[in-house]
């Protein structure tokens, strides 16, 4: 059980300064090494660069949305294996996230997101996912 002491990376990706510093003291109040990202391009460079355990993502962002950094995340042969979180406050539908989660996962040629988590979040099911998409990994 050697791998369990070292702390996996989570790269947290939101444009809003305040959701990063939560969201990163968070994972590393629970023993996982963090990194962050404020838009889409750079999150795509760091995921490219540090390979993270996984990928904590917002949807809206500037530069390039959590949905295109989804897609080529999911596109990409060589990160592909790598599980994403999307933590968002977008909802639609009426804010029904169940409704905004059965949309993301009903777009053609991409698998659903491997975890969803709507905004403002609950701690405990936050670590709970993370905890539960790495473990698959």
């Amino acid at each position: 059980m050697a791998e369990d002491k070292q702390k996996k990376l989570v790269l947290v990706v939101d444009d809003e300064e305040d959701v990063i510093a939560y969201l990163t003291a968070l994972l590393a109040d629970n023993g996982f090494a963090t990194d962050a990202a404020r838009d889409g391009k750079e999150a795509m460079d760091k995921i490219k660069q540090n390979r993270p355990a996984l990928v904590s993502l917002d949807m809206s962002m500037p530069e390039k949305s959590g949905v295109k950094v989804f897609r080529e995340i999911k596109e990409s042969e060589e990160l592909k294996g790598i599980p994403v979180l999307v933590v968002t406050g977008v909802t639609g539908y009426g804010d029904k996230p169940e409704e905004f989660e059965k949309f993301l996962s009903t777009r053609k040629n991409l698998p659903p997101p491997d975890g969803f988590i709507a905004k403002p979040l609950d701690q405990e099911k936050f670590i709970a996912k993370v905890r539960e998409l790495i473990e698959k990994k």
